[in-house]
């Protein structure tokens, strides 16, 4: 048995869970049940990024104590990621006080890499960090990820040097010690590598109040990136203990949007801790409506617990986690959900579980079901390189194999003509490859995974109701 660590990035508290959280919690979540199916013992964690500018001013906007503010909506987040059926062992809010304190340790240990310097330049309140000219120039100085101006700001801060770290970080990527998925984004990062320059890890008090105070300095807070990126290992309890029989990481799942962070700025700390990088970092891709990035302004927002509550937890993540590629941007609308829905979650397997069992159940089949599978090889491969939406569309064909196997060998008719051992050898078939297909759905549908082996453990006993009731 291994131990196997799988982390989420935590998202900031000043706004509603959104799909591209969920994306996050349902893709680690896969995997971690994928390890525990083979095995492993897995740490899971999730959390919650409470400081900054973004939240204090959304809180004083609201009129709440920013501590009220943030304990409110880190219970949204936490209830979030419960609803989806994550199966967490770990959450962290960077206002735990163990959290700050083994910040404020971890600053300390990467001291000799940090200075203090007057930087006058732009800024991204929205992205929370600063903007060089040649980016500032290219996006025409507005943001192109929150549609506002940069911000010209003159302050004296404290850095991280990064370029004290850049041949190492550059050489665990190209070794693979640290593989970057998928192999494209790779490339772009290794290219924002050589570009990146030392980056900011404090803010003056006088700009930002709401966060970890710089040890030694109380004119300055820690800036979002030691503050944020840290909770990965002061969860697992760091610097206080060893975090060797957990640490590193086997995957961390981010964001396109903030994969250079956890590709240069947290490897960078690491290095800086003497502890090793994590073995994979797993970026996923933007959903899109109708081809458009989400946006309020222009009003195709898609309020994942409106889905989750219309449909149900498992027609999210089935939709989520096959029909969102793994690693590219892919689309959502209505349309194309509720077709998936009913035409592939309620026909090729709502449907098939009720002919099957309502067959065995009229003959008086019944087989013993071992409680474990082998797995494919082809799909074992597949999960193992979190290439999580082909392995589904591998699981479905299965699925969709069984269906045109029934209307192959017809054992209603062999029931009819009172073949009683074909058909119970067929039936046994039929339910046997199923089962070996059920095994492999239950990281991607483990709700729906665990009725399916209840309706044909023992005595096999149709569904009361349907799986997935058509709309």
């Amino acid at each position: 048995m291994n131990k196997i660590y799988i982390t989420t990035a935590i998202p900031y508290v000043n706004g509603a869970p959104h799909v591209g959280h969920a994306l996050d919690y349902c893709l680690a979540d896969t995997y971690a049940r994928h390890r525990r199916l083979n095995g492993d013992e897995v740490r899971l964690q999730a959390g919650v990024d409470e400081h900054g500018n973004k939240i204090y001013q959304k809180a004083v906007g609201m009129g709440l104590p920013v501590e009220q503010y943030v304990g409110e909506n880190a219970k949204k987040f936490r209830d979030f990621v419960e609803k989806l059926d994550v199966s967490y062992t770990d959450f962290i809010r960077t206002t735990d006080d163990a959290h700050e304190r083994r910040c404020q340790e971890i600053w300390r240990r990467l001291e000799q890499h940090i200075y203090k310097a007057k930087y006058e330049g732009w800024y991204c309140e929205g992205c929370e960090r600063f903007i060089t000219q040649k980016e500032y120039d290219e996006n025409a100085g507005i943001c192109p990820d929150h549609q506002k101006p940069y911000e010209k700001l003159a302050e004296e801060n404290y850095y991280l040097r990064i370029a004290d770290f850049k041949n190492k970080i550059r050489d665990a990527i190209e070794s693979g010690e640290m593989t970057i998925l998928p192999e494209f984004r790779k490339k772009e990062v290794l290219k924002l590598l050589e570009e990146s320059p030392d980056v900011s890890v404090s803010r003056s008090r006088d700009q930002l109040s709401w966060g970890v105070p710089v040890p030694g300095d109380e004119s300055q807070v820690m800036y979002v990136w030691i503050d944020a990126l840290s909770n990965y290992i002061t969860v697992l309890g760091y610097p206080d203990k060893d975090i060797s029989a957990w640490w590193p990481a086997a995957a961390q799942f981010v964001g396109k949007d903030i994969l250079r962070f956890h590709a240069i700025i947290w490897p960078a700390m690491l290095i800086g801790l003497g502890l090793p990088l994590p073995k994979a970092i797993v970026s996923h891709g933007f959903v899109l409506v109708d081809g458009q990035k989400m946006s309020k302004s222009i009003g195709n927002v898609v309020d994942p617990v409106e889905v989750l509550d219309k449909y149900g937890v498992d027609a999210f993540r089935y939709y989520f986690l096959r029909h969102i590629d793994t690693f590219n941007d892919s689309d959502f609308t209505w349309d194309k959900y509720e077709s998936a829905y009913n035409n592939e979650l309620a026909n090729d397997l709502g449907n098939l579980v009720q002919r099957l069992a309502t067959m065995a159940s009229k003959n008086n089949i019944s087989m013993e079901q071992p409680t474990e599978y082998a797995f494919d090889e082809e799909y074992v491969k597949m999960m193992d390189n979190y290439e999580f939406s082909r392995a589904f569309d591998y699981v479905w064909d299965k699925i969709q194999d069984i269906n045109k196997k029934i209307d192959e060998e017809k054992p209603w008719m062999l029931a009819k003509n009172g073949e009683t051992d074909k058909l119970q050898l067929c039936l046994q078939g039929l339910i046997g490859d199923l089962m070996k297909a059920n095994y492999m759905l239950s990281p991607f549908i483990p709700g729906t995974a665990d009725k399916i082996y209840e309706v044909f453990a023992g005595k096999i006993e149709p569904p009361k109701t349907p799986l997935f009731p058509k709309g």
